[in-house]
């Protein structure tokens, strides 16, 4: 494998937050939470137990035209949107890239359930006439990478990644790769998913794995807390726009940041539960900081997988502590976006690569009462400035996939 230079040259979002990139920010470093009580007729019809959930603040349906979004499962809409917004935020056009050279790899956790959901029900309820021919092209999972390949006529190879929650960070990882080896000057990567939906939400409830803190939405995503009952579903996408840097500089495109080096492993320990001693995920971020050419003193911040659950927090902590020590600081996301499933480690990742560039971390939201056999420094109460050399995002997935980013400045 060749070493060539990953550049950041765009990125885009949707979230809980806000429709883009820049709004999900400034929601960060505000404090502002993503989740509130959700208002969808299943909930109290099925009797669950969850009641809270952290949508989109932006309607895909407010940006992209009303025939083609009749055309798309919610998942492909976001996709659309954050691709949009970082291909133009890259300064790319129609013809900027050819398309022989150009790639898209966007990861999904779960992908179009609630297509498959609904036409189900029309199935059963007003039979075979009535269902949609674009069933399939909306239901399946590498439906959002696909219509995002489509639209920027990309031939370099489309991938969809299904990693679990580690999905979007495991396509920015594969973007890493085959710019390494030379099959593409330019990847579009990210992940996207939108699984607000009452088979996912009973599953997640019946296996006990979210918050119930109904009457609190906002204060229910507590990662590191002691008082931490599970994670908050969310939804949304994140997309980078990934270069070699000789092929950005060419074509003087402003570089935001570096994605270094990459690390993936498998724990092989259980299919939901992370391995306690942080074995796997610790092989991981060793990988990328071997890969990026870092030593562990270099990188002061880690931004964390950290749900919100029991057993995955402090587990996190440890492998850090293995695999980098206990200098770098320590924030968690999920505690303002909830948990994006397929696309937090993709929006997690731009959340990194911003601290970096800006020099400044976001708080951890709601942390009151932090986990004893947390050792690290948590940035809690308000952003914390500091000048980065290099920083790590993590990703963590059911079924023992890890995945770690290592990114240093532009």
């Amino acid at each position: 494998m060749s070493n060539i230079d990953v550049v950041i040259t765009g990125f885009g979002a949707t979230t809980p937050l806000g429709g883009d990139a820049a709004s999900t920010w400034d929601g960060l470093l505000a404090g502002r939470s993503g989740v509130a009580t959700l208002k969808a007729d299943w909930v109290e019809r099925f009797g669950l137990p969850v009641k809270i959930a952290s949508r989109l603040a932006v309607e895909p349906t407010e940006v992209l035209p009303r025939v083609q979004a009749r055309r798309l499962d919610r998942s492909e809409q976001v996709a659309i949107i954050a691709a949009r917004e970082a291909w133009a935020h890259a300064g790319h056009s129609e013809t900027s890239v050819e398309p022989e050279r150009l790639a898209v790899i966007i990861g999904t956790g779960i992908g179009g359930a609630n297509t498959l959901l609904d036409q189900d029900d029309i199935l059963e309820n007003q039979g075979l006439r009535k269902v949609s021919p674009l069933t399939v092209p909306m239901l399946m999972p590498n439906g959002p990478a696909a219509h995002v390949g489509l639209e920027l006529k990309a031939r370099a190879g489309v991938h969809a990644p299904v990693s679990a929650c580690a999905s979007g960070a495991e396509a920015l990882a594969w973007a890493w790769r085959m710019l390494q080896l030379g099959e593409a000057d330019v990847v579009v990567a990210g992940g996207a998913e939108a699984a607000i939906a009452a088979i996912t939400m009973a599953g997640f409830a019946q296996a006990r794995t979210m918050s119930t803190r109904n009457d609190d939405p906002e204060r229910a995503s507590r990662p590191w807390d002691t008082e931490r009952d599970g994670f908050v579903l969310g939804e949304g996408s994140g997309i980078m726009v990934l270069e070699s840097e000789a092929y950005a500089k060419a074509r003087g495109a402003t570089i935001h940041g570096r994605l270094a080096g990459i690390g993936t492993s498998a724990d092989s320990y259980h299919i939901t539960g992370p391995d306690p001693e942080g074995t796997g995920q610790a092989r991981a971020i060793t990988a990328a900081l071997r890969s990026a050419g870092l030593d562990p003193k270099d990188v002061g911040h880690v931004n964390c997988h950290a749900t919100s659950t029991p057993a995955g927090d402090v587990g996190e902590t440890v492998a850090i502590g293995k695999a980098i020590g206990e200098h770098p600081v320590l924030t968690a996301p999920k505690g303002a976006l909830g948990h994006l499933l397929g696309a937090a480690g993709a929006v997690e990742a731009i959340a990194t690569m911003l601290s970096i560039k800006e020099g400044i971390i976001p708080q951890t939201l709601n942390l009151q009462n932090i986990d004893p056999g947390v050792k690290h420094d948590i940035v809690i109460g308000e952003p914390r400035k500091m000048d980065l050399k290099a920083a790590v995002s993590d990703s963590f997935g059911f079924g023992g996939h890890n995945v770690a980013l290592a990114f240093t400045p532009a």
